[in-house]
């Protein structure tokens, strides 16, 4: 020490044998440098003496018995911890206030583990496996079935229906015909094979047909309006000797009155109420 550091730079008190700290190369006893630079502790705003540690973090400054997680007052020197809101909290406490609960076991999953959200849910990495075989699903496709998550070959083994069509499994939707499951897409017409789901259809010796399909194939012409009589939702019709007529169209040949349910005369290809035919 040169002549000029034995006393205090502020105080100018001699320094001999005296304890002193020293900053940008100028001595000072360790009253005046707690006075003119000790930072102040966040937890007791207490200066941090020059004769204590000094703990920081982002700015701020505590005694190294004051940094302390402010739930549980565990000391946090050398160990992890997470800061909410300007607070400091161990990471067990962290996790309780603030982290994720896994679905599947309801733990905590711990800041800096891997997570998982499916559905609105969190789950552990390790937690999110197929029910059936238990191998991982990661980002693999899946179907949750009774709450429980499967991958697609476990579930198709376990639970899928098999089209009658495409002998394939059908692991969403699908249309029940003659008590036998068919993909939507394979439940087709079998004469213009347009898919009949949600549509009407008629069927014929175990076969789907579309309406227009069957009516060109198999329906019977009305002898009134030459178009066919398909008998959809209950429409009536009038069968005669080898003839049909819509109900709509059973009418009189001269007057057009309804026949349904009336007596009538027959001439040829033509039919009359009992007057016109008289007539």
């Amino acid at each position: 020490m040169t002549s000029n550091q034995t006393d205090c730079h502020y105080c100018l008190q001699s320094l001999r044998g005296r304890k002193f700290a020293v900053r940008e190369e100028n001595a000072y006893c360790v009253t005046c440098y707690d006075n003119l630079f000790a930072n102040p502790c966040e937890e007791c705003k207490q200066p941090i003496e020059c004769d204590s540690k000094d703990l920081a973090y982002k700015g701020r400054h505590w005694h190294e018995r004051c940094f302390r997680c402010a739930k549980c007052s565990c000391s946090l020197v050398e160990k992890p911890f997470a800061a909410k809101d300007e607070v400091l909290l161990c990471t067990e406490c962290y996790s309780d206030e603030y982290s994720s609960k896994c679905f599947h076991c309801q733990r905590t999953i711990m800041p800096g583990s891997r997570k998982m959200e499916f559905k609105g849910s969190s789950w552990h990495e390790s937690c999110f496996v197929c029910q059936y075989c238990r191998q991982p699903l990661g980002t693999k496709p899946l179907i949750t079935k009774d709450n429980e998550n499967y991958c697609i070959p476990c579930f198709e083994k376990q639970f899928a229906h098999h089209c009658y069509s495409c002998k394939k499994a059908i692991t969403s939707g699908g249309v029940a015909y003659h008590d036998q499951p068919w993909h939507k897409e394979c439940f087709v017409c079998a004469s213009c094979k347009t898919q009949l789901s949600g549509q009407r259809f008629i069927s014929k010796d175990e076969c789907p047909y579309c309406v227009d399909c069957f009516s060109k194939l198999y329906a019977k012409k009305c002898a009134s309006c030459r178009k066919p009589i398909t008998a959809l939702g209950g429409a009536k019709f009038i069968s005669f000797e080898e003839r049909q007529w819509h109900g709509e169209c059973f009418n009189c040949a001269r007057c057009s009155v309804s026949l349904v349910g009336q007596g009538f005369l027959t001439r040829r290809d033509d039919v009359f109420c009992h007057e016109c035919g008289s007539a």
